[in-house]
């Protein structure tokens, strides 16, 4: 990770930089081989011995995550909601971030059936995710685990499958492409129909597009808001918004409190 890296506010990680001193967030590339299913590994490192235990509140992505942790490795689905995670004492994790449609070749149906659920590692990957997971959390350096994450993917690459990159390109749409608002406007970007949209984001996403839409919003919101003084109306009519009170509303439904309240704490 490069020190930009190190200093860059991960996206849906709320109040990042207030929290820099109780854990480390490191990113890695996959191996090229896995570009087109894996985003990226992460790692998460932390030492709070002697300290108060620390809350950590994300904006999950539309992304599924293999998790090597203590006791054993999870998967989890796309939390619909606010996932937060609590550390204590010190410890690491080392988290495989698919791309959106990227999990679908290993779990063989419509991923729609882990949102919100969190699974053992072992009855996706069987007993082997964590004899894995074992060495990967036996290593410190954040290269070491990713490499031994590479290999434990390459040994069970799947087939291709041709829909993966594309529905990869429709939620990238979805998430940097300001002036798309609705579902209607991204099915017309994307050239499928409403219908078809919504079912390859069941299959493949396992969130709805309109989810995707407005989580993207909510996250920039908050970006925003970690970095500085916000001018909420404006930001409400950049992000597509009828008006502030429609952003505040939906901030407040997942973060559990409204902008204006959470930007200053």
């Amino acid at each position: 990770m490069t020190s930009a890296d190190a200093e860059e506010q991960p996206r849906g990680v709320l109040r990042y930089r207030q929290a820099a001193d109780r854990f480390t967030l490191e990113r890695r590339a996959p191996d090229a081989r896995l570009a087109e299913l894996v985003e990226c590994y992460w790692q998460v490192r932390w030492d709070l011995r002697g300290r108060p235990p620390h809350e950590q509140q994300v904006l999950s992505h539309p992304n599924l995550h293999l998790v090597f942790e203590q006791p054993g490795a999870a998967v989890h689905g796309v939390n619909r909601g606010l996932f937060v995670r609590r550390l204590e004492g010190a410890g690491q994790v080392l988290g495989i971030k698919f791309r959106p449609g990227g999990f679908r070749p290993f779990w063989g149906r419509p991923v729609q059936e882990l949102a919100d659920r969190v699974l053992l590692g072992v009855e996706v990957f069987g007993p082997a995710v964590d004899d894995a997971g074992r060495r990967i959390l036996a290593e410190t350096d954040p290269d070491a685990m990713a490499g031994l994450a590479d290999a434990f993917l390459l040994d069970r690459l799947p087939a291709a499958d041709p829909l993966v990159p594309q529905v990869a390109a429709m939620v990238d749409t979805a998430t940097a492409d300001r002036s798309v608002l609705r579902v209607e406007q991204l099915a017309a970007r994307c050239e499928v129909s409403v219908r078809t949209l919504q079912r390859l984001f069941a299959e493949y996403v396992g969130v709805g597009p309109k989810w995707v839409l407005r989580r993207a919003r909510l996250q920039e919101a908050a970006l925003r808001a970690d970095s500085g003084t916000v001018d909420w109306p404006l930001l409400a009519a950049d992000l597509g918004y009828a008006d502030q009170a429609h952003l505040s509303r939906d901030f407040t439904a997942v973060v559990g409190l409204p902008p204006t309240h959470y930007a200053p704490r």
